[in-house]
């Protein structure tokens, strides 16, 4: 789906410039209002653009963001056209630079009024929001090509464009279509770190730092494993990803023990908080992230820090109120799971079945202890490389279990603290 929906927006874009019929903005309003519809569609509830809002003193936006309970039962119109639950549109053409605009005098003007604006002009999208101080800040950026003449010339090939950005571009919009939604439930709050873990998976993924050789020897020492050949070094990646994710949440649900949940001004720092858990391997990872000489050029510290402004968003009385505090990474693991790797997900589902074809490892397996989030059990894990697995199938299943063990790590970590 999300394929299709960048390729026919590139495509739309593409078609109307070559017309020589369209204007510099105006024209190319209804691909872009496609586009967030798309991707609102998916939302719950859905999200619908409306383009051209009335002028309420503070301009006139290109387009606003609401909510589908905004609408009347079998209305085209919102019932308050001014007053889109999710903020407003600034649109320019792709000459424009959409950072400068983002600074400039009329967007500041709709974000007093609106709170929220999502400024593009069409190749660049630069989400301006609020800070925990009700300040504004860009929250958000995404740059789907380096110029304006580089965009142009690959919207000449929209399938190609929309196979090399779609995946990420999706998750960056409807990031922008929830930012002003409350956060309460699980599920929800995995969404959210899953989208950004995604993220910084493919920012790793290019990745060739030196660095990456230290954490790598770190993760096979501390899981007793090697990730060997090409897939074994995919794995590593993942699992390097997927321990750090886990790890800010595990330090955020400890730091929200010692917080309470009516306490407004309370932060959640990663940096800091990550210390708590008392887990080397994971205090080793944070401190290279953060090295200029290490991990830093991979860019997940703005990763990182996005990702703590969303867990500042959550509603913690709600949300722990659905569970037992101590059993949230639980809770959590499931649904981040499914939403950052279906594959893998459904790989730790098929690991009696693939024991059952005899492809598991050739280091003997103990029985599976059964898991505590009601998921079919992992196979265990075992200390042996990658190179030994017969089959994609199986990898998948291992590392299920390498999945496993991280949480397992995390969970005691969490629950020595309560």
């Amino acid at each position: 789906m999300s394929m299709g929906l960048i390729e026919e927006y590139i495509g739309e874009l593409h078609d109307i410039r070559t017309s020589g019929a369209g204007v510099k903005e105006t024209s190319y309003y209804p691909a872009l209002s496609n586009l967030l519809n798309g991707v609102g569609r998916t939302l719950s509830p859905q999200v619908r653009c409306i383009t051209t809002l009335r002028n309420l003193g503070a301009g006139l936006p290109d387009g606003g963001l609401f909510t589908a309970d905004q609408f009347p039962k079998a209305s085209e119109m919102p019932a308050d056209p001014q007053k889109p639950e999710r903020g407003v549109i600034e649109v320019k053409g792709t000459k424009d630079d959409a950072w400068i605009i983002a600074d400039g005098e009329q967007v500041s003007r709709y974000w007093g009024k609106y709170r929220q604006v999502l400024v593009t002009n069409l190749r660049d999208f630069v989400l301006v929001g609020q800070d925990s101080d009700g300040r504004p800040i860009k929250v958000e950026t995404y740059r789907l090509a380096s110029s304006e003449r580089a965009f142009w010339l690959a919207a000449d090939n929209p399938r190609a464009l929309a196979d090399a950005q779609g995946g990420r571009f999706v998750d960056f919009l409807k990031r922008v279509l929830l930012q002003s939604a409350p956060l309460t439930l699980p599920q929800d709050v995995a969404w959210f770190l899953a989208a950004y873990a995604r993220e910084a998976l493919a920012r790793v993924e290019k990745s060739k730092l030196a660095a990456l050789k230290d954490l790598r020897m770190a993760l096979e020492q501390a899981l007793g494993l090697t990730f060997e050949g090409g897939k074994g070094d995919h794995f590593f990646r993942s699992t390097l990803v997927q321990t750090l994710f886990y790890g800010v949440f595990s330090a955020w649900v400890l730091w929200s023990q010692e917080h309470s949940d009516v306490d407004s001004t309370a932060r959640f720092d990663w940096r800091a908080a990550a210390w708590s858990l008392h887990v080397p391997m994971i205090r080793a990872l944070f401190e290279q992230i953060t090295l200029p000489t290490k991990l830093a050029p991979l860019g997940l510290v703005e990763i990182l820090d996005r990702t703590a402004a969303v867990l500042n968003r959550v509603d913690r009385a709600l949300f722990f109120s659905r569970f037992e505090e101590t059993h949230a990474v639980q809770y959590f693991y499931e649904p981040f799971l499914e939403a950052f790797d279906p594959e893998l997900r459904k790989a730790s589902a098929a690991a009696r079945s693939c024991a059952a074809r005899s492809c598991r490892p050739r280091a003997q397996a103990t029985p599976a202890r059964p898991s505590r989030h009601n998921a079919t059990p992992l196979l265990p894990l075992r200390p042996v490389g990658l190179g030994h697995m017969k089959g994609d199938l199986c990898g998948k299943v291992f590392f299920g279990g390498i999945d496993s063990k991280i949480l397992s790590i995390l969970e005691k970590s969490t629950l020595a603290e309560t």
